[in-house]
């Protein structure tokens, strides 16, 4: 194997990498990726493909193997090096946050370091487990380089009304501001539109990342106008764990009663969103399965809350012509699609169920006024595509 690139998206309960190889035409070549899924629970997994879609590795794993974070790396990490004969030329990370002074992908060095380790207060449930691996390396192979590619930097081409809060300015300055997040998947999709769907990609186009974090961003010529997030990865859409758009005046509620900094943290990270409001489970798999009126409640919640905010996107990008849906729930549910959508009959998107029910690429009707389509995300190889490019401009 010739000098390849590392990609690492380390997150709450999964790790996933893949490995590129740099090909002499100074392109990328994919060569396989998997993940170690289930980190902390009862049921954790550790999963290979190759290029060709071929099972590599495919094997459940014991709890304790896999009881947190350092548990996955080592798995990834003892698997790579038996197949690896060199260090990868770098190790591309995704960072969710990189706040007000990160608009693109940079060479992690400690300065950039000790930022972002500054930045863990902004996404508690991401921040610290993405900067994970990039200490973990630091310490054993200083010599490799390594590349933070931002959630946020994708947002940062939204105008100054969208990116502000109505605080005082000083506030503004300090960097409390909307970042929005999901910016290495939508970059992936306005890229994808380009070559699958060419005759929108160009227009207004709002994408839907729903998984268990779930945004909505509008953009018109592949371009961020607005997005569901702000300041935090709470806000906007209802998620697995986390409630989305929220009254701050529940939290000074919260104060009230008593409740201190650490304990309303797990309640808006853990307690919340899909698993709070059904009282059931944060996978939408498991409530749309169940017959309980909880399930069905939060289910409609969210299919109703992004329904929402798809048309208030609508402002921003000055109209819609096309509705991507994205991300795991995006891409397998089609009862949450066509919930939502649904719901936004009255703007002329009208589904084709047997499409939808196939996860086809196109899912709207002939006679939809807005075409609704299925496309797979790959952050990674987002990932993969900077840390090269800012490898060779370190060259």
């Amino acid at each position: 194997m010739s000098e390849v690139i590392l990609v690492v998206n380390a997150g709450s309960s999964s790790l996933k990498f893949q490995v590129h190889e740099i090909l002499p035409e100074k392109q990328l070549k994919f060569i396989l990726g998997g993940q170690v899924s289930g980190i902390g629970g009862s049921r954790p997994a550790f999963k290979v493909k190759d290029h060709a879609g071929e099972k590599r590795v495919d094997r459940a794993l014991l709890p304790e193997q896999a009881r947190d974070l350092a548990g996955a790396q080592e798995i990834m990490a003892s698997w790579l090096q038996e197949r690896m004969p060199e260090p990868p030329v770098a190790v591309g990370h995704r960072i969710v946050h990189g706040g007000p002074k990160m608009s693109r992908s940079v060479l992690i060095n400690q300065e950039i370091l000790d930022y972002l380790d500054s930045l863990v207060p902004l996404a508690p449930l991401h921040q610290r487990n993405n900067l994970a691996p990039v200490h973990v390396i630091f310490e054993h192979w200083p010599e490799i380089r390594q590349v933070a590619c931002f959630d946020t930097a994708f947002h940062r081409t939204q105008d100054d009304i969208v990116q502000h809060f109505a605080l005082p300015a000083e506030y503004f300055d300090k960097g409390v501001r909307r970042y929005g997040f999901h910016g290495l998947s939508y970059q992936y999709i306005a890229s994808r539109l380009r070559e699958v769907l060419p005759e929108i990609a160009h227009k207004r186009v709002i994408a839907a990342h729903l998984g268990s974090g779930a945004s909505a961003c509008a953009m018109v010529d592949g371009v961020s106008r607005e997005t569901t997030m702000g300041f935090t990865a709470l806000d906007g859409l209802p998620m697995g764990t986390r409630p989305g758009r929220l009254d701050a005046g529940v939290v000074l509620w919260m104060l009230e009663q008593g409740m201190g900094h650490d304990e309303i943290q797990d309640l808006l990270y853990n307690r919340s969103g899909m698993k709070g409001l059904s009282g059931i489970s944060n996978d939408m798999r498991t409530l749309l399965a169940s017959d309980d009126p909880a399930a069905r409640l939060a289910v409609d919640y969210f299919t109703y809350r992004t329904a929402e905010s798809v048309a208030g996107l609508c402002v921003a990008a000055q109209g819609l012509d096309a509705l991507v849906f994205t991300a795991g729930v995006g891409e397998n549910a089609p009862a949450i699609r066509a919930g939502v959508c649904r719901r936004l009959e009255w703007m002329g998107i009208h589904l084709d169920e047997a499409a939808n029910a196939a996860n086809a690429l196109t899912i709207s009707s002939p006679e939809s006024r807005i075409s609704v389509h299925v496309v797979p995300t790959n952050e990674e190889a987002v990932i993969a595509q900077q840390t090269y490019e800012t490898l060779l401009g370190q060259l």
